[in-house]
Formats: C-alpha cells, sequence, structure tokens
C-alpha cells in the first residue's frame, strides 16, 4: 500500500516539467500501441455489422463469415502467419525495431504503420503535457489528441470518419466546456455548430455545381468537434491551414503515385492535423494570421 509520503513524492515528481513530459511520451508509446488496434479493427468490424444489419432489413439470412477480433480482448498477433504476438513483441516501438521490422516466426515484413503510430502519438502526447503542465488541460488534450490520430489513420486506410470517435469528441469538447478547461459553453456550442455547418454547405455548393461529392459528413462531424472543443474562432484558421496542407501533400501524392486529380483523397487527417497545430499554437499562429488578413 502506498502511504501519503509516497503519493506525495511521486506527486512532486511529476510536477517537475522534463518529468511529466518524458511520462507523457512513454504513455503515449504505449497509447499508439491501441491505436494501431483501432485504426486497423474498427474499420473491419464496422463493416461487418453494417453488411449484417443491411441483411437483417432485407430479411435475407445472416452471414457466416468470421466476425472481426474486438478491440480490446483478442491478442494481437501476425495478419500471415497468425502467430500470437508474446509480450517481448508488443514493447511499443523497440519490438518492431528489435525484429528489423518481419514477423519472427514467419519473416513476413510487418507495416511500418506500428512504428510510426506508436511513435507519433509518443511526441504529440509530450508535446501536449509540454504545453499544458501536469494540469486538467493536459488529460483533456492528450485525449483530443489520441482520438485525432486514430481518425486520421482510419481516414487514410478506408476514408471513413466513424460516429463512433468523432461524436463523443464532440461531447466531451461540449461537457468540457461546462468547466470549462479550453473555452466557455457559448463558444463551445457555437464552435460546434459553425463547424458543422460551414463544411455541409460547402459541400452542397459543391455538389449542385459539378454534381460530385467533394468531401464526406465525417468531415463536417470532426470540424465540429474542433469547434467545440476550441471555439468559433478557431474555425477559419483551421479550414485554411487545412486546405493549405492538403493542396501540398495531396498535389505530392498524386505525383508521387502518378494519380490523376480526379483520384480521392481523405480530408480529414489533413483538418485534424491543422486543428491540432492550432489548439498547441494559437497563440503564435493568431498573431500571424491577424497580420496577414490586416486585423491588428
Amino acid at each position: 500500500m502506498v502511504n501519503a509520503t509516497e503519493r506525495t513524492s511521486v506527486f512532486d515528481f511529476l510536477v517537475l516539467p522534463g518529468a511529466a513530459i518524458a511520462c507523457a511520451g512513454i504513455l503515449g508509446l504505449v497509447v499508439g500501441s491501441f491505436l494501431n488496434v483501432v485504426i486497423l479493427r474498427l474499420p473491419a468490424r464496422l463493416l461487418h455489422d453494417w453488411r449484417q444489419q443491411s441483411r437483417e432489413m432485407l430479411e435475407l439470412e445472416a452471414e457466416t463469415a468470421t466476425t472481426p477480433p474486438g478491440l480490446v480482448w483478442e491478442s494481437s498477433h501476425c495478419p500471415k502467419c497468425k502467430h500470437k504476438l508474446g509480450l517481448l513483441e508488443n514493447i511499443p516501438l523497440l519490438s518492431w525495431l528489435a525484429l528489423r521490422g518481419r514477423c519472427r516466426h514467419c519473416s513476413a515484413p510487418i507495416s511500418a504503420q506500428y512504428p510510426l503510430v506508436e511513435l507519433l502519438t509518443g511526441l504529440c502526447s509530450a508535446a501536449i503535457v509540454w504545453k499544458f503542465g501536469f494540469t486538467l488541460q493536459s488529460g483533456a488534450g492528450l485525449l483530443l489528441t489520441w482520438a485525432l490520430i486514430a481518425l486520421s489513420g482510419i481516414d487514410l486506410r478506408t476514408q471513413l470518419l466513424p460516429d463512433q470517435i468523432t461524436l463523443p469528441l464532440l461531447w466531451l469538447g461540449l461537457l468540457s466546456s461546462l468547466i470549462p478547461v479550453f473555452v466557455g459553453s457559448g463558444d463551445s456550442v457555437l464552435g460546434a455548430a459553425l463547424g458543422y455547418l460551414s463544411l455541409w454547405s460547402v459541400y452542397w455548393i459543391f455538389k449542385f455545381a459539378t454534381g460530385k461529392e467533394g468531401m464526406g459528413y465525417g468531415d463536417f462531424k470532426l470540424l465540429g468537434a474542433l469547434g467545440a472543443w476550441m471555439g468559433p474562432w478557431a474555425l477559419l484558421p483551421t479550414v485554411l491551414l487545412s486546405s493549405l496542407v492538403g493542396a501540398i501533400v495531396g498535389g505530392i501524392f498524386l505525383v508521387v503515385r502518378g494519380e490523376d486529380r480526379s483520384t480521392p483523397i481523405p480530408f480529414g487527417p489533413f483538418i485534424a492535423i491543422a486543428g491540432w497545430i492550432w489548439f498547441l499554437f494559437a497563440d503564435p499562429l493568431s498573431g500571424i494570421y491577424r497580420h496577414l488578413f490586416g486585423l491588428t
């Protein structure tokens, strides 16, 4: 049992800036390992459930296909030989490096997504604690960061932004405004509404003008969620920054892949990147933003 003195010493250690940042980075590596599971398994489970529901509505017999593994209980395994990974094969980042990116049993290559997501989550988690310290804001910021990484990974792989993540993120932003953690309730509600309606309007204007769908409904919900967390004043910079990043990265992607401009590119990751950058660096970026648009 931990006594009061030991609890105090642990707290004193965690409030040290360097220690808190390091602990957040290590925690991020561990959470990143779980986010890989979410990115890979959640879309498969959703598609399986949607197929079953569709067959039920059409009064067809249920499929006998194997249910995809869950997010928590099923252990990780090699996708090729199905070898279940042991404890030493599941250490975030280090195991992939030690195995040189290959399965220990069948030597099949292990996707670089695993260490990249773990490393990204670790670095972003450390950055959040560097910004906010050992505070309630850091705890909330970590949840926001982890959700954005999961959504970005899923959208890049499947062009889906699941309601199972975007809607809880929206509600967490609204609920956090009751304290408030980042913005007050009025700004949070207004940010959520304007975030959703702004992209919703762009979607329908583009569809009426071209007959094509320029983005998905998940993008509306994601920007609405960011508006709930940061308020309405963060929306325009986020959209402008995401459009700039999307144009640059998307253009490079099309050139490298030899694709034409009609190739669909998920917009969710760019919204997430821009929103997270504004969330962390709003103060210096707002000065640049006001100067560019003559608002100073």
